[in-house]
Formats: C-alpha cells, sequence, structure tokens
C-alpha cells in the first residue's frame, strides 16, 4: 500500500535529459537511495499536470512514495528535507556542467493515492 508521497515538480524549461537526470540523482542520494533499497520508497515519474493554461512545456512531476507497512514508516516531515536538499545540490551541480539555468523545481507533499 502506498501512503503519502513527495512531489517534485519540474517547471516548463526542464528536457527529458533534465527529469532522468534528477531522478538518477534522487535514487543515489543518501539516504534516499538506502530507503529505495530496503523497499520502503520508490521514484515514479508522471506527466506533470500545474502548468499555467495554453503554456507549452515538458512539466513532469516525480513522486517519492513511502511505501507503508507495519513499523516501516519514514517520517515525511524529514524526507522532504533530504529531498530538498538533494535537488538543491543537483541544480548546483547541473549548473556546473550544462549550459543554461536548471529548470525550477517545486518540492512539496502530497497524496499519492490523489495524485
Amino acid at each position: 500500500m502506498y501512503g503519502r508521497a513527495i512531489r517534485v515538480r519540474l517547471d516548463a524549461n526542464a528536457t527529458k535529459d533534465d527529469v532522468t537526470a534528477l531522478k538518477a540523482w534522487l535514487e543515489r542520494e543518501k539516504p534516499l537511495e538506502d530507503h529505495i533499497r530496503e523497499g520502503r520508497l520508490r521514484i515514479v515519474e508522471r506527466p506533470g499536470s500545474g502548468g499555467p493554461p495554453g503554456q507549452m512545456g515538458y512539466f513532469t512531476d516525480l513522486l517519492l512514495e513511502q511505501v507503508v507497512d507495519e513499523g516501516t514508516k519514514i517520517v515525511l516531515a524529514v524526507l522532504l528535507q533530504q529531498v530538498k536538499r538533494a535537488v538543491k545540490a543537483w541544480q548546483e551541480n547541473r549548473r556546473r556542467v550544462e549550459r543554461g539555468a536548471p529548470p525550477e523545481v517545486e518540492v512539496d507533499l502530497a497524496h499519492s493515492d490523489e495524485e
């Protein structure tokens, strides 16, 4: 069963490569990597749904879904801060290795069963 999730929303300036790179970055970031390996967290890519009406672009969300079972619950507030730090580190790294500014990224809480 999947419970609450953290939504990582990339803006319309994001490319498919940006989404792929950020997802890979999150999957390798400690302690997120540990949660994924232990089956307590999964990262799902899905089409974004929050762009302004009529705006063209590649809107994508990454959902970090917490796998909920008896006795193995990740403290969501702590996970949210870890994800925010990881996204900031990815943006800083992207600035160093690629031309142009990285896409803007929003990180917030979401109910995965409502998404």
